[in-house]
């Protein structure tokens, strides 16, 4: 999860991101902000987010993102 932190935090470093819970919805990240996540978790956890998974629910939160990760990473 640190890491995962670390990685939002390059895309906004003044984001709360360990208590904010609506990412998506307030248009803290873009769709581009949300390429680069997908990329940057297939690099860093070797996780690939299939494209049905990129969803609003799985974004809003660092940790519904790292539930997904997790998710996948056992599948």
């Amino acid at each position: 999860m640190e890491k995962l932190i670390e990685i939002l935090n390059e895309l906004h470093d003044d984001v709360d991101f360990e208590s904010e819970n609506a990412l998506v919805d307030d248009g803290i990240l873009d769709s581009l902000d949300i390429v680069t996540l997908v990329t940057e978790i297939d690099s860093e956890f070797d996780v690939r987010i299939p494209p049905e998974e990129i969803v609003p629910e799985n974004f809003n939160s660092a940790a519904a993102l790292w539930e997904l990760i997790q998710k996948l990473d056992e599948a």
